[in-house]
């Protein structure tokens, strides 16, 4: 008994530990709209910010595992996944620089809907009726999210709506990426994602650059301790969200993963980044409500197949 009592105990503590790892990824989310903003006005653009952080974060890597370039070398298609990470992590950290946080965010989590479409697409994972019900729910709450009562269609009113939406997308694809790759090993996915990532969002800042865009980085020294601490927070949350979500369920994984709405509501609201109006607030509500959803479901249909199993 006793012995049984302990083992229930560590495993108790392990999942504190993981759900607490979950939440310092997700807290490093959801704040991370803040340092982007300050380094945009030490001369940084998000995009030469996301290319240096991730690069330095691939060169890591590969000096602690260089054998992950094998595995990259024998799956060419992981390159595929560091594109579609590149995507999302471009979007993103471009949206919340020039956008109001809060509307970003919950366009950008829009992601577990598209999951339905892409994963029909992309793994043959024909919809349910209920995640059909989801996508639409999730819609609706876009919609209310989208339209203004200066604009006659909810439509992407700017820059950050567009970018917030084509980021949820990609993120989709990238979870389906990492689902169909899933033989491979983590370090290789690792990498080829971090490394997507740099490489996209310096490439795509050189065009931009080109084309008058972007301007040239013109990082002020003030600025280079605040882009030092964003690396090595974003070392720290990926390898939060690895222990976290290797040692959790998946749908509990995504559910904690949503306090990133919660800590980028609260930091946004009190530096006054984001406007909260009933409008976002209903529409958000129905986002955050399908993804939750959308989390809890696997749970649901695993209890249910254990019930009709037990009969």
């Amino acid at each position: 008994m006793a012995a049984r009592k302990l083992d229930a105990h560590a495993t108790g503590h392990a999942a504190r530990l993981a759900a607490m790892a979950l939440v310092v990824n997700a807290f490093v989310w959801g704040v991370s709209w803040w340092p982007f903003r300050q380094l945009h006005g030490y001369g940084l653009h998000p995009l030469w910010t996301t290319g240096m952080t991730y690069l330095v974060v691939a060169c890591g890597l590969l000096l602690l595992n260089f054998k992950a370039v094998r595995g990259l070398a024998a799956c060419p298609q992981l390159w595929l996944m560091g594109l579609a990470a590149g995507v999302t992590n471009v979007c993103f950290n471009w949206a919340v620089t020039v956008g109001d946080v809060v509307r970003v965010v919950l366009l950008f989590y829009l992601m577990p809907a598209w999951s339905v479409l892409v994963a029909w697409w992309l793994l043959g994972e024909k919809p349910t009726l209920a995640s059909l019900l989801r996508l639409l729910l999730a819609m609706v709450g876009v919609l209310v999210v989208l339209k203004t009562p200066e604009s006659p269609w909810p439509v992407p009113q700017d820059l950050a709506d567009g970018l917030a939406l084509a980021g949820g997308l990609s993120f989709a694809l990238t979870n389906c990426l990492l689902r169909k790759y899933g033989h491979t090993s983590s370090g290789s996915r690792m990498l080829a994602m971090f490394g997507g990532s740099g490489l996209l969002a310096t490439s795509a800042a050189l065009v931009g650059m080109s084309l008058h865009i972007v301007p040239a980085p013109a990082l002020q020294l003030a600025g280079l301790p605040l882009l030092a601490g964003l690396t090595l927070a974003f070392i720290a949350s990926n390898a939060a969200l690895q222990y976290g979500a290797a040692r959790l369920a998946a749908g509990t994984t995504a559910i904690v993963m949503l306090t990133e709405i919660l800590f980028a509501s609260i930091s946004s609201a009190a530096l006054g980044a984001a406007q909260f109006t009933p409008r976002i607030v209903l529409g958000g509500s129905l986002i955050v409500l399908a993804a939750v959803l959308a989390a809890i479901a696997p749970s649901l249909a695993a209890s249910k197949r254990a019930a009709s199993g037990a009969q």
